[in-house]
């Protein structure tokens, strides 16, 4: 497995790893907004999103579809500025629900951040920090990247800039999807990996664990029906030690690209011996929430790269950082989501594309969610998929659109 330059270890040791080494650039004080405004007001608007087709994350009782919780979060600056950004909980992948994240931003995030400089995200980010606290990592952290989404909406949108300028860069190329594949039978296979080529798909990933037989014959399936294309198998963490170890050699040898998330990120001794077998490169993803946990599990040999999400990281300000770690440390990174809808997919297309993603993309929002609240929804072309231009997050939420599919408060 590589490790870090010499250079970025010793920083990293002797700042106490994590967030004080991937400090954002010195925008902010430079820019011309820094200090020009104060955050007004900060509203949330609970909704759930429609379903096309299953998936397993969004079923209630005997496979009843629920819908895709979402919060759109609005924050209004004293001079009439607006930004948007989107928390995306899944009660069934992390421990944060619709009304946890809509009442985490509502009464402890908004009140400690009004009457602050909507330019100092960094700053935004210790004040939620100490409304919310740390467990293990950051707490709650899929409510608090909605919240960082709407400053770097805001804050790009004052600058009439793009939000990738906020980072150095600018909006990429197109990026290349792959569809997920998630059946409830074999037999399910063969017509779902057709659906997906036929809206030009050519690269898929799968739903595996806990029933490695199943599995294997799953994947042997998929790279039979496309042969070309990269297959990535992500477990959820539902594997235990040993049939991890037994199955990432037989994946492999069907063709699998990388293995995703195939334990627990607690079982630090599994991962490990999972990267010394090299079978696979071995991803992480549920477990890295703040670079903290990404140095420190770098610096144990856990692993050799990492499915990015911004929501699972508390937003685009330390997934950027883990971005920047990741190259740093010559370690693969893919790009990957929480089924993102409408604004926190923006926020995707724009990190993933300014930082060069030439993998495909595992961003199945288009695929599974039936309505958007975006003036321009997101259709994907030939399994491909282009970051929005404009300014801030390059996206327009349509209230209308908004209000039809909201959750009612009670």
């Amino acid at each position: 497995m590589p490790s870090l330059p010499l250079s970025r270890r010793a920083a990293l040791e002797l700042l106490g790893v994590g967030m004080a080494g991937y400090a954002l650039p010195d925008w902010a004080a430079a820019s011309p907004v820094a200090g020009k405004t104060r955050i007004a007001r900060i509203d949330v608007f609970p909704v759930r999103y429609p379903m096309q087709g299953r998936f397993k994350f969004f079923e209630g009782p005997e496979g009843s579809p629920t819908g895709r919780p979402a919060v759109l979060v609005r924050i209004t600056d004293d001079l009439g500025g607006v930004g948007w950004g989107e928390s995306v909980p899944i009660p069934k992948w992390s421990d944060e629900t619709l009304e946890t994240a809509a009442g985490t931003i509502e009464k402890y995030l908004a009140p400690d951040l009004l009457g602050r400089d909507p330019a100092d995200i960094a700053g935004a980010h210790a004040v939620m920090n100490r409304a919310i606290a740390p467990a293990f990592s950051t707490g709650q952290p899929i409510a608090k990247s909605g919240v960082d989404l709407a400053l770097h909406d805001l804050v790009a949108r004052r600058l009439g800039e793009n939000v990738t300028v906020l980072w150095g860069r600018t909006p990429g190329a197109p990026l290349t999807l792959s569809w997920t594949v998630n059946p409830r039978t074999l037999d399910e296979v063969a017509p779902l990996v057709e659906a997906g080529r036929a809206k030009g798909y050519r690269h898929f990933n799968v739903k595996v664990a806990p029933d490695p037989t199943v599995d294997l014959e799953l994947c042997r399936r998929v790279k039979a029906a496309a042969p070309e294309g990269f297959l990535w198998a992500d477990a959820n963490c539902g594997y235990d030690i040993e049939t991890a170890l037994a199955i990432a050699p037989k994946l492999a040898d069907l063709g699998v690209a990388v293995l995703e998330a195939p334990l627990r990120p607690n079982r630090i001794a599994g991962y490990q011996a999972l990267a010394r077998q090299r079978a696979l490169p071995i991803l992480m993803d549920e477990g890295i929430v703040s670079p903290d946990e990404l140095a420190e599990f770098i610096r144990l040999g856990m692993l050799d790269g990492v499915a990015m999400k911004h929501a699972r990281c508390g937003g685009l300000l330390a997934a950027r950082r883990q971005v920047e770690m990741l190259l740093d440390a010559g370690l693969m990174w893919l790009g990957s989501g929480l089924t993102d809808p409408d604004v926190s997919l923006a926020a995707t297309l724009a990190l993933y594309s300014s930082f060069g993603q030439a993998r495909p993309c595992a961003l199945n929002g288009p695929q599974f969610l039936a309505t958007s609240v975006i003036d321009a929804p997101f259709t994907p072309k030939d399994g491909m998929l282009a970051p929005p231009t404009g300014p801030g997050l390059g996206v327009t939420v349509n209230e209308t659109k908004l209000r039809a599919i909201a959750e009612t408060r009670r």
